[in-house]
């Protein structure tokens, strides 16, 4: 209770000062910087040696671990993930290395825009 308190008189005190919260953020951040969609690409990966329903947090957590990585979806039905990534940021062969790594090695499979 007191810790909720707190927090609330901290933030109306800081609004009525005239300083948001945004502005209390750092404004430089690397997590700041936002992507255009556009400059980004997918590539799907045929992933073997994927034997039970966890083995895709593994591959999925491989691959999002790569810098420039955005978003990675894998599919234990068909063996396959797929990547959306910075090209700016990193390649296809770095991504699959990951998942290799990690015990599961990846193949691309494809690669669009």
């Amino acid at each position: 209770m007191k810790k909720t308190v707190i927090v609330a008189v901290a933030a109306v005190g800081l609004a009525g000062a005239g300083i948001g919260a945004a502005s209390l953020l750092p404004q430089n951040s690397h997590e700041q910087v936002q992507q255009n969609p556009a400059h980004l690409q997918t590539a799907s990966f045929a992933v073997e040696n994927m034997t039970c329903a966890t083995c895709p947090i593994t591959v999925r957590r491989a691959m999002e671990g790569v810098a420039g990585v955005k978003g990675v979806t894998v599919d234990y039905e068909t063996r396959t993930a797929t990547a959306q990534f910075d090209p700016e940021r990193t390649t296809t062969s770095a991504i699959a290395a990951a998942s290799t790594e990690a015990g599961y090695p990846a193949i691309v499979r494809e690669s669009a825009l």
